[in-house]
């Protein structure tokens, strides 16, 4: 049996970089202001736990994105399957990433992919080329965090 699991990247901007990464990874970002909503009205949260981003509620240092052909639950906005959650933390990135995202582009788009991915904010670093192994390209997302165009 398959486990359930989602990734989780501490961020400094969890709204902004959730946003980065459904645009690159063409997912969608999930709404939990009717969660929110219901929560605040039962007074189980209060205010100073919400944040406002793009017209919506958040949880205030929280977002995540989801595939979109994965189920959710309709009320949270929570997906049930491939899933990112961003979570702000106090201290910044302090070294190399030791997990990371590789996004693979169609057959011979290496370039259109970059150059996509470098306008929703990506920085290119280098190129890595292994011979008949292929290459690549390391990016930076707008926190600095290192991954893959292949």
């Amino acid at each position: 049996m398959a486990l359930g699991w989602k990734l989780v990247i501490d961020s400094a901007n969890a709204p902004a970089l959730a946003d980065f990464w459904a645009a690159a990874l063409d997912y969608e970002v999930e709404d939990p202001s009717a969660l929110i909503e219901r929560l605040l009205a039962a007074g189980h949260v209060g205010e100073e736990a919400v944040a406002e981003h793009r017209g919506r509620k958040i949880f205030r240092g929280y977002a995540a994105i989801r595939h979109p052909e994965d189920p959710y639950d309709e009320i949270s906005g929570v997906g049930h399957g491939r899933r990112l959650l961003f979570q702000d933390v106090p201290e910044g990135k302090a070294g190399k990433n030791r997990l990371h995202v590789d996004i693979h582009g169609e057959p011979g788009g290496l370039e259109k992919l970059v150059t996509r991915l470098e306008g929703l904010g990506a920085t290119r670093v280098r190129e890595v080329d292994h011979g008949p192994a292929g290459h690549w390209w390391v990016l930076l997302d707008p926190e600095g965090n290192e991954f893959c165009a292949t």
